[in-house]
């Protein structure tokens, strides 16, 4: 436990957004700040955003903000008295605040004990049974013999959950629907867990089919003092990471909230809690809840919960460190209106929701909503990190009201460069699944195919203006002069990860017909920017942000960010069938985690061969074809680029 110490200075041992959102609330407070960062992040936005700055770069960027003796270090350094550890990275792990404590320094969170109790699963579990919190029924002994979970699994019954009982995040999860798939699933959460915790120990749950995910938000002082700041629904997941945050949840009435906030206080009471934490329930269709885990941190959708009581949790996280009492009691704590909160994400919906890195060519954050983000126009995103590189959060008198404000807030944001979730984010917000209040864990999966689905229309329309902008960028580029005779001129660029050919006919002062799939648009250029072109399409006035990389096009369309590489002026190639020929390129650039095969091994088409892991996510690679593995160009801990040839196979009929 803290003691009373005042502090000064504040040390933020974690990076982008929240280390951004944890410095304008320190320094509103009186308090100076110190940021750390990796030799990825020399130039990141929330080093310059700090009165100071210390590398604690490693050669492994993934593993800077991990090494607690440079975090240490780095207090020293700066004079920096106070250490507040974000989420993420080493906010629940217990070595930190002893650390702190044997340097002197006031940790800005829980104390080690309470920290170590929560960050077990099984213990945090055996502990909530004593403090009667509902618990779902499961197994969480420490005999993890393989058979022996075989027969728990039996005994508990599927589907069932495998849970790392260290970190969170997703990480070391996995659903498991029979018997037969539980041996695979078993191994592979236990190597997911090692890898990303050090710790390969699981627990086993009962699937609870369908649930919502609701968290209560709590704050202690050291006083004894507990209140909770009602709920947040965070039912909206893709592969058990949140996307979609709300509060107060649809789902939970007066009575309910009230039965599951006077839980999370036992709770925290329980393990002699301290500073702002988050205990995770799974609520049922009967209206049943049980305890899935405590978060002795700050949450990434804190903003929701701030809107809707007028609460700064970052600044009342700094008061309880400097030894104050809660400002307030729980009868004074109220709700105002509705907050919802979505988080941008470089990720490829399209292709997986497969994590993206490289340059922001152009960011612009809409207005209106808040933005908690770390984003410049020309900020790189790094590889190593957790590919979340924004929030977005509105608040409403109502429900709709605040969705309503965030869908016209997606659609007016420009981040162009990286290929984001954005307007996956816009359609889980229209969808009537959400937008009535019904979804569960399960939405995502769903609703998947609707909320990807391409309409035809749409698509047409984003190959005519893409096409045009293509054109007309050339003419611009080259000062040509327009074409005396007004023939066909066939535009060739890749998008949404296949070849497109569009006709397009200049008629001169930036008025074009063009033809996609037999359907044609009369488009005319009315003014075009370097960043903003404004054009009317069959007559009706419109604009689209741009932005021009070489042979990349990056624009955004009502809402839809639109990534096109130009192959008009480029050779024709006949495309290689994918993987046809035996290579295999990484699929991203991240850390090769597993090599599944040896060169000389026969494979079968569809066989593991190596897995990559980046922004907390991995990637198996499989054989594309049958044959045998002839060449492996990385091994594990390597770092690789996307498109990085990293296996060849020679083709079975090829092989003597």
């Amino acid at each position: 436990m803290n003691t009373n110490k005042p502090f000064h200075k504040i040390l933020i041992a974690n990076r982008g957004e929240i280390a951004v959102r944890i410095m304008r609330s320190a320094r509103a407070l009186g308090y100076r700040t110190v940021a750390v960062y990796s030799v990825a992040d020399e130039r990141a936005p929330h080093v310059s955003a700090a009165d100071e700055a210390v590398l604690i770069g490693d050669p492994q960027p993934a593993e800077s903000y991990l090494r607690i003796d440079r975090v240490i270090e780095a207090a020293r350094l700066s004079g920096a008295d106070a250490v507040h550890p974000g989420y993420g990275f080493l906010a629940e792990n217990p070595e930190l605040p002893r650390a702190c404590a044997d340097a002197g320094l006031v940790f800005i969170g829980p104390g080690a004990d309470a920290m170590a109790a929560m960050g077990d699963k099984a213990a945090a579990k055996a502990l909530m049974m004593e403090a009667g919190v509902p618990c779902v029924p499961g197994y969480q002994g420490d005999d993890q013999d393989e058979q022996r979970m075989a027969e728990e699994a039996q005994r508990i019954g599927f589907p069932l959950m495998i849970k790392a009982t260290a970190g969170g995040g997703g990480r070391g999860m996995r659903l498991v629907h029979d018997a037969s798939a539980f041996p695979d699933a078993l191994r592979s959460a236990r190597s997911e867990a090692e890898a990303a915790f050090g710790n390969p120990t699981v627990i086993l749950e009962r699937a609870i089919v369908n649930p919502r995910h609701i968290e209560i938000q709590v704050l202690a002082d050291r006083l004894g003092n507990v209140i909770h700041l009602g709920e947040r629904d965070c039912s909206v997941q893709r592969r058990h990471q949140k996307v979609v945050e709300e509060a107060p949840s649809p789902a939970v009435d007066s009575d309910l909230r009230a039965a599951m906030g006077e839980a999370a206080v036992r709770a925290a009471r329980a393990i002699g809690y301290e500073g702002a934490g988050t205990l995770e329930f799974l609520l049922d269709g009967n209206g049943e809840f049980y305890f899935m885990e405590m978060n002795t941190r700050l949450q990434v959708e804190h903003p929701v919960t701030e809107f809707i009581t007028g609460l700064d949790l970052v600044e009342l996280q700094l008061r309880i460190a400097a030894g104050e009492p809660l400002p307030l009691e729980q009868d004074a704590v109220c709700f105002d209106g509705h907050a919802i909160e979505v988080r941008l994400c470089a990720e490829d919906v399209d292709q997986g929701f497969m994590p993206q890195s490289g340059v922001m060519a152009r960011w612009q954050a809409p207005v209106g909503v808040r933005v908690d983000h770390a984003l410049h126009s020309g900020v790189t995103i790094p590889p190593y990190y957790d590919s979340m590189i924004a929030k977005v959060i509105s608040h409403g008198r109502d429900r709709d009201e605040a969705r309503r404000k965030l869908i016209m807030a997606l659609e007016d944001m420009v981040a162009l460069g990286v290929v984001t979730n954005q307007r996956f984010l816009a359609l889980c917000l229209a969808h009537p699944t959400f937008a009535g209040g019904q979804a569960t864990t399960a939405f995502v999966d769903n609703h998947q195919d609707e909320l990807l689905a391409a309409d035809e229309a749409t698509e047409q329309r984003l190959d005519a203006v893409g096409a045009v902008l293509l054109f007309a960028t050339h003419q611009r580029h080259a000062d040509a002069v327009t074409l005396t005779h007004r023939l066909p001129v066939l535009v060739r660029f890749e998008r949404r990860g296949s070849l497109r050919m569009v006709e397009l006919v200049d008629h001169g002062r930036d008025s074009y017909t063009v033809t996609v799939d037999e359907q044609a648009y009369a488009i005319r250029l009315l003014e075009h920017r370097p960043d903003v072109v404004r054009f009317s399409l069959d007559g009706l006035v419109q604009r689209a942000e741009i932005h021009r990389d070489g042979d990349a096009l990056h624009f955004q369309y009502h809402g839809i960010p639109v990534h096109l590489s130009d192959r008009t002026y480029a050779a024709a190639t006949r495309d290689d069938e994918a993987g046809g020929d035996g290579k295999i390129r990484a699929s991203m650039t991240g850390r090769v985690v597993h090599v599944q095969v040896q060169v000389g091994d026969v494979v079968t088409a569809g066989q593991p061969v190596l897995t990559l892991e980046a922004m907390k996510m991995e990637h198996v690679h499989v054989a594309p074809v049958a044959g045998k593995v002839v060449a492996l160009n990385a091994g594990v801990g390597d770092q690789v680029i996307a498109s990085h040839l990293v296996a060849e196979i020679e083709l079975a009929e090829q092989a003597v």
